[in-house]
């Protein structure tokens, strides 16, 4: 008499319903889940959604924009009940200041943030796929461009431009893929020789959808995790290159254009240095728990999000 046993489903690819079936779960739908049940992401999520929120919508309810001065409190007013967070020297609404500000340094972030690690999938994998010269001629220029000076040229390129934002983020981009996708090519050197891709080249199928469809997502959970950090950097590189005087300038603003004009007044004007300082932390930090979360997400190995059962 023999015995037939069942291996129960995994935990972490079903969920009960109310009547006791089990649903399976696909790939996407588990790793949100197990985000979610990551409390300090989800709350870390929550913030950046404000924040955002603030920056599109923020300034509806006051009367000053950001380019209008008050001449009644030049020199720099205290916060007030006309001006919620005061003024500059120059009697600009600091509240006003401070969205358009954030607004900027957003942009910049989520552009960057975006735009670098998908450019660097792409480049990466497309070097790991072809080989031989293609691979050669790409890395020549990625090693080229990782040995230039980028704060001197970007000073030069900036200045050239009048230092508008738009031509930051795409500097910002145009020297921030390199690293990136040298390790992608190093991981996606090793998927091009699985049997489904090369199965995929000898049926003749174009590289360019065999590169979209087989390579880039076996490499989705790094360029995932990418873009959280390449917004927090590129936010922190705004604020670099604005406080030292190669960022954006007047008469736009940024958060960090607004802590270099205050960073000289924090014991006379101190509210001129924190309301971007303390915006600044609103960003980073929930950035930092939202990577957090997707590395766990992401991780089958990880049961610090739970399962998604």
């Amino acid at each position: 008499m023999s015995t037939q046993t069942t291996t129960p489903a995994s935990p972490a690819a079903s969920e009960n319903t109310p009547d006791g079936a089990s649903v399976y779960l696909n790939k996407r739908r588990i790793i949100v889940k197990r985000f979610f049940r990551n409390k300090p992401a989800t709350i870390g999520l929550i913030i950046l959604s404000l924040v955002v929120l603030f920056a599109i919508f923020g300034n509806l309810p006051n009367k000053w924009s950001y380019d209008d001065l008050d001449p009644f409190a030049a020199g720099g007013e205290a916060p007030s009940a006309v001006h919620w967070f005061g003024t500059n020297v120059a009697g600009a609404d600091v509240y006003a200041l401070l969205v358009r500000g954030l607004q900027k340094s957003l942009m910049i972030g989520f552009l960057v943030g975006v735009i670098t690690p998908i450019l660097a999938a792409l480049i990466g994998t497309t070097m790991a796929y072809f080989g031989g010269w293609v691979d050669k001629i790409i890395l020549f220029v990625l090693e080229t461009l990782i040995m230039m000076p980028v704060l001197i040229l970007v000073a030069i390129l900036m200045n050239g431009r009048g230092g508008g934002w738009f031509t930051l983020a795409v500097l910002l981009i145009v020297f921030g893929w390199m690293g990136t996708a040298r390790l992608i090519r190093g991981l996606s050197m090793s998927l091009v020789q699985l049997d489904y891709v090369r199965a995929a080249r000898y049926m003749g199928i174009h590289p360019a959808r065999i590169i979209r469809r087989h390579l880039v997502p076996n490499i989705a959970s790094l360029v995932v995790l990418n873009v959280t950090m390449g917004i927090w950097g590129a936010i922190l590189s705004e604020v670099a290159y604005s406080f030292i005087g190669i960022g954006v300038k007047i008469p736009d603003t940024s958060l960090g254009l607004m802590i270099a004009q205050a960073s000289t007044m924090l014991e006379t004007q101190w509210w001129l240095f924190w309301a971007p300082v303390v915006t600044l932390f609103f960003i980073t930090i929930p950035l930092a728990l939202i990577n957090d979360g997707l590395r766990d997400a992401l991780d089958p190995a990880s049961l610090s999000a739970g399962t998604a059962s």
